[in-house]
């Protein structure tokens, strides 16, 4: 697979700097890339790399093109640019190539056109499977699930009955989609399991990492709206609402029945309280702990960076006495107003 330059830079907006006719097959970094590849400048930090780089052409903005040595591709944000050209340039096979002998396709299955099926997948009754949707090896698809349009799903992905997923999402390998929920009442000690009789509603254009899990609805469903990003070894409670285009890096978790605004992001091992309220357009830092609903956008953070161990275990001690320190510190005010009366 190659392209010249104009071709690409027609399917990506750009205007070419350069020889037109110039073939490209693959995409690299500055520093990497070699004869017949295009790399990219997103970070003026690495402008100097535009001068000692072999690639055969170079995406970047108009400030830089002056400084390029090689054929370039301008455009506002080339960023966005390197985005367009992995994906023209993108090799990543199917999770599947035809549905396989070995795969088990219950006769009940609704089954689209070039749909495919790895091997070893289970597909049980009542499944639709739309146009264009192809499932790795080994997943599991349980009864009356639903998978929209060019909907892939990876290996060894299990989704319970009754979930419903929506057109051109996907979803890496071994996440679980669909599971119960942490629900369970307490009768003097024991723990008496509360059946979890919802589902798990994804709309369009979801993408899904690894290892991530989401669970079904306690009664009502656990709903993530559309073009919402979920990042690998995520934690998805029962009857949550994630809004439309959030996106959630790894580790992070949200406990049950909390909503999740649109266009919000968050970080690392953040940490989201249950039965809470999110407005949109929240950012929260890594190891940030959402405890409380928020209803104003920006920017949250609460986890503490890193110091040296002698010195937070100073710091720890110091925090041990606050509550001593703030009680006389307000003893003390009072003093100092009864003294200026």
């Amino acid at each position: 697979m190659s392209y010249i330059l104009a071709e690409i830079a027609n399917k990506i907006g750009a205007v070419v700097q350069g020889d037109e006719q110039c073939e490209i097959s693959s995409i690299a970094t500055l520093v990497d890339a070699k004869a017949g590849q295009i790399a990219f400048l997103a970070n003026s930090k690495y402008s100097a790399q535009l001068l000692d780089t072999h690639a055969s052409a170079v995406i970047v903005n108009d400030a830089e093109a002056k400084n390029c040595q090689t054929n370039a591709l301008v455009m506002d944000n080339p960023y966005m640019g390197y985005a367009l050209v992995a994906q023209l340039l993108d090799t990543t096979p199917k999770p599947a190539d035809r549905i396989h002998p070995s795969a088990v396709v219950d006769s009940s299955v609704s089954i689209g056109e070039n749909v495919t099926i790895g091997a070893n997948a289970v597909v049980e009754s009542g499944v639709s499977l739309a146009d264009g949707v192809s499932i790795g090896a080994g997943c599991f698809i349980g009864i009356g699930a639903q998978l929209g349009e060019n909907t892939a799903i990876w290996a060894n992905v299990s989704i319970y009955h009754g979930v419903v997923i929506g057109k051109n999402c996907l979803i890496q390998a071994n996440t679980v989609i669909g599971s119960d929920g942490f629900g369970y009442a307490n009768d003097k000690g024991n723990w008496v399991k509360i059946p979890q009789l919802g589902s798990v509603i994804i709309g369009d254009n979801v993408e899904i990492g690894a290892s991530t899990t989401i669970d079904r609805g306690a009664l009502g469903n656990t709903i993530i709206k559309n073009g919402v990003i979920l990042d690998n070894q995520i934690q998805i409670a029962h009857n949550v609402v994630i809004g439309e285009n959030t996106a959630m890096a790894a580790c992070s978790v949200i406990a049950g029945s909390t909503v999740v605004g649109k266009n919000c992001v968050v970080a690392g091992l953040v940490g989201i309280n249950g039965h809470i309220e999110i407005t949109d357009g929240c950012v929260f830092t890594g190891m940030t702990m959402v405890t409380k609903s928020l209803t104003e956008s920006g920017v949250y953070s609460s986890g503490m960076p890193c110091q040296p161990n002698k010195e937070w275990h100073k710091t720890n001690a110091r925090i041990r006495k606050l509550d001593t320190i703030t009680k006389r510190l307000s003893a003390a005010e009072k003093d100092l107003l009864a003294l200026k009366s």
